[in-house]
């Protein structure tokens, strides 16, 4: 359990995994070409999840293509399921859902102090205020 979070502690590595997940099997090279990283850097975090066992590579003539083993990440999902259960009335939030509420809290003060020429309407915009990223090139 161990190696797998070390190795889902990255977040390139977490992206790779989400890629697998969606797209069942990729070769190193079409994981490569979405990263703004080295091929050889992709090349080493391929190598950490394949030694945690959440990625098998397979052979297919010359190319090598990595396929998702989502299996390994089910005793971590368990355990980490033990800390939302335990003590908590079920009128409180989770853990991962206080967490994300904390998140989204960050987002919208750092969204508030970035646009100091606007008036604060309210203390949270609306969910579908999106980002803007002709904001970020007047500065």
């Amino acid at each position: 359990m161990d190696e797998v979070a070390a190795a889902i502690a990255d977040p390139v590595r977490r992206e790779i995994l989400e890629m697998l997940r969606d797209e069942a099997r990729l070769s190193a090279g079409n994981i490569a070409e979405r990263f703004a990283i080295s091929r050889p850097a992709v090349s080493r975090h391929l190598r950490v999840l394949r030694e945690s066992g959440l990625v098998r590579d397979e052979t297919v003539g010359r190319q090598r293509f990595y396929v998702l083993d989502a299996s390994r990440l089910t005793p971590l999902a368990q355990w980490l399921a033990l800390f939302e259960r335990s003590g908590r009335p079920a009128d409180r939030p989770s853990g991962w859902e206080h967490h994300l509420d904390a998140l989204e809290t960050e987002v919208y003060r750092a969204r508030r102090e970035r646009r100091p020429d606007k008036p604060d309407e309210s203390d949270k915009p609306d969910e579908y205020d999106e980002y803007d990223e002709s904001e970020e090139n007047t500065a």
